[in-house]
Formats: C-alpha cells, sequence, structure tokens
C-alpha cells in the first residue's frame, strides 16, 4: 500500500483471501461481539482457512489470555490456538521489558491477560504501589474492576513511577451495547496525575510489531471495525485493510474519514473476504462503483443509480475522499445515506 493519499476504495480481482496470505484479524466487532460469533463470521473464516489463507487474532482488549481466547472461538466453531492470538497485553509487556531489567516489578492495573503477559517477559506482577514497582501497567480490566486500582496506578505514577498502557480504546462492543474501553480508564488515572503513558496497542508500531513478529506475515491484510485503531494501525504499518460494517463504525464515519482512516477495501462483514471487490472509477464529475454514481457537491454528496448498498458507499467514499484531500469531507451525506439504508 502506498502512503499517498487515498482517494477511493481499491478494487480486487482476486478473493481477498487469495491475495494476502494472513488474515490479521480484530476481534471485538469483528469476529464476536459480547461473545457471540457475529454473523457469517464462523464459515468465512472456515472458507479462508480452507483455501490456505493463515488467520491470526489481533485485540487491543488485553483482559483474557491468548489460551482463553483461543479457547474461546473454538467453542465458536473457529478453531484457533494460542499461538494465533495476538494481545496488547503482550506488545505492552515487550515494550515495558525493553525498559526496565529482567526480574522488575510492575504494577498490574487489570486483569489476568497483563500478567501472563508479564511473566512471559520475565517481569513480575505485583498489586500495590507500595511493592516498589518499576514500572505501571494499565489494560483492560472488565466492567467488575475496583475504583481503586486506579488510585494505585496514581500512587506510583506520581511518584514518578513510568506509566504503560495496553492500548486507549475509549469504548468497547457487548452484547447491550457500547461500553467504556481501556482508554476511558486511562483517562482517569491521566486526570489524576497529569502524566503519560507510553501506549502500545493498535494503532501505534508496539503492536505492528508484535504481530508480524508472532506470525511471520509477508502479505498481511489487517481487518477490523474501527478506523482509529484497526485502519490508522494498518496505515502506521504500511499494509492494507478492509472495514467491515459489524462494529462501531457507521456509514458518515466512514465518509468523513481523514487519509489515516481510510481502509484499501469496505465490506458488510467477513463474507468479503471470499470475494473480489468491485472497482470504483471515475465518472465524468463523478465516481461509478456497480449501478451508482457519486460526486460532491457544494453542500452535500449526492448519488444517483440503483444497485447494492455496498456499491453505492463505495463510490460515495470516492467523491468524499476526493473532495476532502488531506482533509476531513465536512459535506452532508444524510440524504445519500439514507436512500442506501445506511
Amino acid at each position: 500500500m502506498s502512503q499517498s493519499v487515498r482517494t477511493r476504495p481499491e478494487g480486487s480481482g482476486q478473493a481477498l483471501s487469495e491475495a494476502y496470505d494472513t488474515a490479521l484479524l480484530d476481534l471485538d466487532g469483528v469476529v464476536y461481539a459480547g461473545g457471540n460469533a457475529i454473523v457469517h463470521a464462523v464459515e468465512s473464516l472456515a472458507e479462508a482457512r480452507a483455501g490456505g489463507m493463515h488467520l491470526a487474532y489481533v485485540t487491543n482488549n488485553a483482559l483474557r489470555t491468548p489460551d482463553v481466547v483461543g479457547a474461546h472461538l473454538t467453542a465458536l466453531g473457529i478453531p484457533t490456538g494460542a499461538d494465533d492470538v495476538i494481545t496488547s497485553a503482550q506488545a505492552v509487556a515487550r515494550l515495558i521489558s525493553e525498559q526496565v531489567p529482567e526480574g522488575s516489578r510492575v504494577l498490574v492495573i487489570g486483569g489476568e491477560g497483563l500478567r501472563v503477559a508479564l511473566r512471559e517477559r520475565g517481569l513480575e506482577p505485583v498489586e500495590s504501589a507500595d511493592d516498589d514497582p518499576a514500572a505501571v501497567v494499565q489494560g483492560y480490566g472488565g466492567p467488575e474492576l475496583p475504583w481503586g486500582r486506579f488510585a494505585e496506578a496514581c500512587y506510583a505514577v506520581s511518584r514518578g513511577v513510568p506509566w504503560f498502557a495496553s492500548n486507549t480504546d475509549l469504548t468497547i462492543p457487548g452484547a447491550r451495547g457500547i461500553g467504556p474501553g481501556n482508554g476511558a480508564a486511562v483517562e482517569v488515572v491521566r486526570i489524576a496525575t497529569g502524566a503519560e503513558p507510553q501506549v502500545a496497542g493498535k494503532p501505534l508500531p508496539p503492536m505492528h510489531r508484535e504481530t508480524i513478529l508472532r506470525t511471520g506475515a509477508e502479505r498481511p491484510l489487517v481487518i477490523g471495525d474501527r478506523l482509529d485503531t484497526d485502519i490508522e494501525g494498518a496505515f502506521n504499518g504500511d499494509v492494507d485493510s478492509l472495514l467491515v460494517l459489524t462494529g462501531v463504525t457507521d456509514g458518515a464515519q466512514l465518509l468523513a474519514a481523514p487519509p489515516q482512516h481510510r481502509p484499501t477495501y469496505v465490506d458488510a462483514d467477513l463474507r468479503g473476504l471470499l470475494t473480489g471487490q468491485p472497482e470504483v472509477v471515475a465518472d465524468g464529475p463523478g465516481y461509478r462503483c456497480g449501478g451508482w454514481t457519486a460526486s460532491a457537491g457544494a453542500e452535500r454528496l449526492e448519488l444517483d443509480g440503483d444497485g447494492a448498498a455496498l456499491d453505492g458507499l463505495r463510490a460515495l467514499c470516492a467523491a468524499a475522499w476526493t473532495a476532502a484531500g488531506e482533509g476531513s469531507c465536512a459535506l452532508d451525506a444524510g440524504k445519500a445515506l439514507a436512500r442506501l439504508g445506511l
């Protein structure tokens, strides 16, 4: 992928599962939501795997260990070993291990995923700011994480102990809707201390490095539902990406995406792995995909034609991203998206 400004989604004459050797899949909002498999995920991944594609699961959620995640996916009908799961806990543990001596104590504000990852790197998890930690690490601890854990982090960080965060996702999708993610918890400590953590997770380079080290991918395709983590992470890693619309991103957010949030491909769900991608072509002052033509007017995005809703969305992306250039499109897209049912 070129780092030049993307002005339209790309087409592909091959199924994406054939064009790329490894799928780097986000979990929440892509493979499952609230613990349950997202529609079409299980069968789509099985077919991609049967065709020779390596599947790896890359999550910013630091709560669960790779063993637990792999067992969960296997129970959903997606056979997965621990080696196929890469977490932000692993990425932040490696980052810490490069800055403190082996055997150092690390104050953990989060769940078991962080503790296992730290031990893997030869570090000792501790629970109190009074345990003389060499670092503080904060990761998603689930909805039951006690408020007092944030106080422990604040005590240590205020004393000058280096502070690390697995990720800063403000939200996390679940069965009942969108809840606060680790980024919201990080903000508590940031506000109380005025400090800034070193962050490892998507979209930052430590997570991409951890993923490539653990998978050996040569032609990876990042697949995600979030523009500011999955797609920006792919941009930062200079690899291609597929946005699926099964999670937090809607059509309006996609059309307003700045360059670092523009995916290579867009599809409804993981069935998009098994097909080629339609080409978006210039058509007079606008852009055509399938039976739709989109253009940028003075105040809003215009859409004419008929056909598959996703083709209309791809054409709108081209019109919006071209009009925005290196910025974010501010043209009204409400009428056009309503016509597509999006």
